[in-house]
């Protein structure tokens, strides 16, 4: 499968890695392309925008730092349902807003795109053993497209129903350990 990736930061670097030791066509972009060069080294293929990596891909996904990096991995003037042939699905593994996921998956279904949101849990060492716990959120027939794909960066996947339910998902997931750490103290 040839699988556009947007973000090779901490999680997305081991993340993608282990895309490409299953043996797939990996094409990566970072706003830092030096810590995507691990992967390109490794065989990756560098992109100079998401919309650039994005086109022609069987899928892509993107783990990036704030919602607003979602949003312009997405939905800004070079993201990815700009490519003129985006992916017919896409996820997005970071950790934003229930509201921007159903925004996204709003816009990918105006072009025949499904999107799903995959936030995560597990930290570095989860996605450095590929055992993340992944919160899933989205159409189930895209949902189960993918499954092998996300079975490859985690051990726990769950679709919890449609958009914007795996970052819903993922909120209670940081309430209950917040409240757990507080207890501690």
């Amino acid at each position: 499968m040839k699988i556009a990736f947007i973000g090779t930061g901490v999680m997305g670097q081991s993340m993608a890695g282990h895309l490409l030791d299953a043996g797939h066509e990996l094409v990566v972009y970072n706003r830092t392309k030096s810590k995507a060069q691990t992967l390109v080294d490794r065989g990756a293929i560098w992109a100079d925008s998401p919309a650039q990596a994005a086109e022609g891909a069987d899928l892509a996904i993107a783990i990036v730092g704030m919602p607003p990096d979602v949003e312009a991995v997405f939905l800004g003037e070079d993201g990815m349902l700009a490519a003129s042939a985006p992916p017919p699905i896409m996820i997005d593994m970071t950790t934003s807003p229930p509201s921007l996921a159903i925004r996204i998956a709003e816009a990918a279904a105006r072009q025949n795109v499904s999107f799903i949101d995959a936030p995560v849990s597990g930290g570095d060492v989860g996605a450095t053993n590929g055992t993340l716990s992944i919160m899933v959120g989205g159409d189930e027939e895209a949902v189960l497209a993918v499954t092998p794909v996300l079975e490859l960066m985690g051990r726990t996947i769950v679709h919890q129903g449609p958009a914007g339910c795996g970052q819903h998902t993922k909120m209670v997931n940081q309430i209950l350990i917040a409240g757990g750490m507080l207890g501690m103290c």
